[in-house]
This record gives structure tokens, C-alpha cells and sequence, in this order.
């Protein structure tokens, strides 16, 4: 796994240690809480246009948004943790399986499952 990434995901264990909240960070726990962050940066989203993007935001919006997608990234950190899951390799193994699913010749510009083409 990336060094960096690594050393982010035992700063987090760390974090949580040091709280006494391994207790409570269930794969089922954490994937729940992570559910809600998500519902939290979509409804920043909610209502607006479909084509909105960081400029039609205010700063504080900006600011709003960053902070809910980096609670998602860090329960995804921790669930990764939790499950033992080498990162590395699952991305590896999944690009792949996306690369046979979707190839580019003939899904350009096509936004349907692939089970439809």
C-alpha cells in the first residue's frame, strides 16, 4: 500500500485507540456512519443544478464539502483497517474487472450499466 496512505490509516487507528473507540468501530458501525457522511455531502448537493461544481459554491459550502468527503475517505480508511483489506491489491483486481466490464470503444459516452450493452 501506498506509504503515505498507510501512515494515514495508522494515524487513525492510533486516533481511535487512544479513545477507546475500537469498542464501538464494527464493520457494521463504521459502514453505517460512513452511509450518513455520504447523505451529509449529497445533501450540500441537493437542489442545485446537475452540473454544479467547486466555483458555484460559497467558501463555506467549499469548506462544508471538503469536511464531509474527507469523513467518508476516513471511514473508508477504517473499514479498510477493520476488514484487513490490502488496498492495493483490491484496487488492482477491481480496476481490472472495470476495465473487461466498461472498455472504452464501446462505452464512450454511454453512462448505461454494462450489463445493458
Amino acid at each position: 500500500m501506498n506509504r503515505e496512505l498507510s501512515e494515514v490509516q495508522k494515524r487513525l487507528a492510533n486516533f481511535a485507540k487512544e479513545r477507546d473507540w475500537d469498542q464501538f468501530h464494527s464493520l457494521k458501525n463504521l459502514s453505517m456512519a460512513m452511509s450518513v457522511e455520504c447523505s451529509e455531502l449529497m445533501e450540500i448537493l441537493q437542489w442545485g443544478d446537475q452540473s454544479i461544481s467547486r466555483t458555484d459554491l460559497s467558501k463555506e459550502k467549499q469548506i462544508e464539502f471538503e469536511n464531509e468527503l474527507i469523513d467518508i475517505f476516513i471511514y473508508w480508511l477504517r473499514i479498510a483497517d477493520k476488514f484487513e483489506m490490502n488496498i492495493e491489491e483490491a484496487f488492482e483486481r477491481k480496476f481490472g474487472e472495470n476495465c473487461k466490464k466498461y472498455p472504452a470503444d464501446k462505452v464512450r459516452g454511454n453512462s448505461k450499466k454494462y450489463t445493458e450493452y
